[in-house]
């Protein structure tokens, strides 16, 4: 099969990511993609945007990226965006893209800087761009920002394991060179998944090296040995890529410029002019895009056969996505066809159904309950097709009910209690006289003593905390009526 051919399963691949997107599953098959991993602001979103040619990634302080983003590049004569849960609808303006994004992230895991792993399906159509497939994940994390939970490290580790821990997905590992490679997340993520990757660093099977920031090095140094791949060796290799700096994205500088810039630096810069045919973003995308698995394997072979004695110097062609996806069709058609049949038993099954037969009824209700089982946590999750698209309902709506409004029901309640009080600085004397007045009687019937006894301070801590019954009450009012009214929508299905 050419290369043509091979390219032509991308598309196909595609449509099967939309399918299971829309039933909220997929169907336990591995598809094949091709994941971005890295830290926090070590540049994958920049790198995306060098693919596409355009600003359309959200971008800001702390956690930009909340969601998956499945990004399906197509090669075609007009340049527009579609969205899956905007079927029909061609974004032209790709700051429109970004507020897309950005609303459909806020609609599913709030304002709070939340996460889900829920994505998001972007298809982008464009002359300038290569036939490719790329999953941009959440950047790890370790401290929390702002109103974020305090796992949130924990969060984003378990979203990304869900995606690089498939035996079918590509690492694109990216880290900054003017940090430390020893301390790479994307690296250590892939020598925990990568199959082979439990003894050398060497032995990562599916990881991608990216290092970006190579203008940002101090003085006097730079990134050679990596991109040589002497320092922690990738049977894959290393691609550097030189994105566009702070300031030239808010001066909005042209991507095609800033390619261009990125093209210079790598043949005008001494340490690394001899690799300029290897490096950059136009590189990298041919690297994922291009067929070349006889050469790789017999290197693979020649490879394994060497001692692990010291440093190597490898230049490998990566494997890319379609051949990837070619590698992997033989188990993906194997699943099929026996779930297939499977299907095609059970189909057979009900051909000869009696109302009548009580082992039919019994199967028939136990699959009722289990499917509204499934449907009842789709609406709490807020995935697959159980979503409302014009106002919250399920887990959204409970989401807010814990973050927006039960907060607010204590605050009104800490405005009218002694805490309250006393924390604003004003109307103490009411409470202390208060406090006086039950300590009073509960020393003057007791007894007297030095210490304060036990139920004096119980009395008054106990009705401090009666004041926070009736917005706790509230808010599980709150929540029992909207787990009734997802309850019912289940039913009526």
């Amino acid at each position: 099969m050419g290369n043509r051919g091979m390219e032509e399963l991308i598309p196909l691949v595609n449509q099967l990511q939309d399918a299971f997107s829309s039933i909220g599953q997929n169907a336990n098959l591995d598809l094949p993609q091709i994941a971005v991993v890295g830290g926090q602001s070590a540049g994958k979103s920049s790198v995306l945007e060098n693919f596409v040619g355009k600003d359309f990634l959200p971008r800001g302080s702390g956690i930009v990226t909340r969601r998956p983003l499945v990004l399906q590049l197509i090669n075609c004569p007009t340049e527009y965006a579609e969205f899956l849960q905007c079927k029909g609808k061609k974004f032209t303006d790709f700051d429109e893209v970004r507020q897309e994004i950005e609303a459909e992230t806020d609609r599913v895991t709030g304002h709070n800087k939340g996460i889900s792993p829920v994505p998001i399906n972007l298809r982008v159509y464009s002359p300038n761009v290569l036939n490719l497939t790329l999953v941009d994940l959440p950047g790890m994390t370790k401290v929390p920002v702002g109103d974020q939970p305090a796992d949130i490290e924990h969060q984003i580790r378990d979203m990304l394991m869900q995606f690089v821990t498939k035996d079918n997905c590509l690492l694109l590992a990216v880290s900054p060179a003017n940090s430390d490679l020893a301390n790479s997340d994307a690296l250590k993520i892939a020598k925990e998944v990568d199959p082979q990757g439990q003894v050398y660093i060497l032995d990562c099977l599916r990881t991608i090296g990216v290092i970006t920031k190579l203008d940002l090095m101090d003085e006097g140094t730079d990134a050679r040995d990596i991109l040589e791949n002497k320092l922690l060796p990738l049977r894959r290799g290393y691609i550097g890529v030189v994105n566009r700096s702070q300031k030239d994205i808010d001066g909005k500088k042209d991507i095609t410029a800033a390619l261009q810039a990125e093209r210079k630096f790598f043949l005008s810069h001494p340490a690394y002019r001899h690799l300029a045919d290897r490096m950059g973003t136009a590189y990298l995308q041919k690297v994922l895009n291009q067929v070349r698995p006889d050469r790789l394997r017999c290197q693979f072979s020649s490879l394994q056969s060497r001692q692990m004695s010291g440093p190597l110097s490898i230049s490998l062609s990566p494997q890319q996505l379609t051949n990837h996806i070619r590698d992997t069709l033989p188990g993906l058609r194997s699943k099929l066809q026996s779930q297939l049949l499977s299907i095609e038993k059970e189909v057979e099954e009900y051909k000869n159904f009696r109302p009548d037969d009580p082992s039919r009824k019994t199967k028939a209700l136990l699959q009722m309950v289990q499917q509204f089982a499934v449907d009842f946590e789709k609406r709490i999750e807020g995935s697959g097709d159980q979503v409302d698209t014009y106002e919250l309902s399920g887990g959204a709506k409970i989401n807010r009910v814990f973050h927006e409004r039960f907060p607010f029901e204590l605050v009104k309640v800490m405005a009218h209690t002694g805490v309250g009080v006393m924390s604003a600085g004003i109307g103490t004397g009411a409470f202390i006289g208060h406090v006086r007045h039950v300590f009073h009687d509960l020393c003057s019937v007791l007894r007297t003593g030095l210490f304060t006894p036990d139920m004096a301070f119980e009395t008054i801590v106990k009705r401090q905390i009666a004041q926070l019954k009736e917005p706790c009450q509230k808010c599980v009012d709150l929540v029992i009526s909207e787990l009734v009214n997802t309850v019912r929508q289940c039913t009526n299905k």
